[in-house]
């Protein structure tokens, strides 16, 4: 069945060079299409709030009520069903650090379960608009950030036109000048199934959606700044952040919530606020 599915997505997807699994010079790293009732917690970390970072409004917490499976209809098109990871509105909810959060989310990460150096990463999504809204495909290093090199695949702060890519490495991190806003054709936008990733190898890191490569950026490139930061493992990190820095960075937003609109905590509350994963794939050359 699992070929089956990955030869489904080859088909469908040939862009994005997936067709390469049935080549013997690729192997597949890492597959999940989350048609399990539960998330799989031999592939996946639950990440429950520690120090909250970049002023987010959100804690992270290891609940069914923000991360879960879907399929059928509740799939929104997924093939064999979905992880879905919600906004829930929770006023008061306390954190172990005894920090109090208006609102609780979802996420989930890959380390010491399964890390990679080079390959393509890809994860097919959709999710909901709406201004303060961060979700975020991206893999990071082990040890010390910005050291250990973030690599950022997909973001959107609630602007159904664009998502951006961006890399996080010493002294280029935080406003880095290493990060590209891609803006979809007419007719489509985050809200529609589309498909992120990244081809990571010694020399560049090649960003592509639906396999349309949208920006590249070389080591040459990134030593302008500083150290390349990703000769080393990365792990896979999925997750839903609301409000902070990068949102209200650019929708200049203070009320009612540090960059999240009246609109979007409207959202939230009526269990609007989702992102849906298909399938995270990834791959790498023998």
């Amino acid at each position: 069945m699992k070929f089956r599915r990955l030869l489904l997505i080859a088909t469908l997807l040939p862009g994005l060079g997936l067709h390469a699994q049935q080549s013997p010079k690729t192997d597949t790293v890492f597959f999940d299409d989350f048609k399990s009732p539960v998330l799989d917690r031999a592939k996946w970390n639950v990440e429950v709030t520690g120090n909250t970072v970049n002023d987010e409004q959100q804690a992270y917490v290891d609940s069914i009520a923000t991360i879960y499976m879907v399929d059928g209809n509740d799939a929104g098109g997924a093939v064999n069903g979905a992880l879905v990871l919600k906004a829930v509105y929770k006023p008061g909810f306390t954190s172990k650090e005894q920090k109090k959060y208006d609102f609780i989310s979802g996420r989930i990460n890959t380390r010491a379960k399964m890390e990679f150096t080079y390959g393509t990463a890809s994860a097919r999504m959709k999710m909901t608009a709406g201004a303060g809204l961060w979700p975020a495909f991206w893999a990071l290093g082990n040890g010390e950030w910005p050291g250990c090199g973030e690599i950022d695949v997909m973001e959107t702060v609630g602007d159904s036109s664009w998502t951006s890519h961006a890399l996080h490495g010493p002294n280029y991190f935080g406003n880095t000048p290493l990060v590209h806003r891609s803006f979809f054709a007419a007719g489509t936008d985050v809200t529609k199934w589309h498909v992120y990733s990244v081809d990571w190898t010694p020399a560049s890191l090649v960003f592509k959606i639906d396999g349309k490569i949208t920006y590249t950026v070389t080591k040459p490139m990134v030593e302008k700044y500083g150290r390349w930061a990703f000769d080393n493992k990365k792990f896979i990190i999925l997750n839903f952040a609301l409000g902070g820095g990068y949102p209200a960075g650019y929708n200049k937003i203070s009320k009612p919530y540090y960059g999240i609109s009246e609109n979007t905590v409207n959202k939230i509350k009526a269990g609007q606020a989702k992102v849906f994963v298909d399938w995270v794939l990834v791959t790498k050359r023998r």
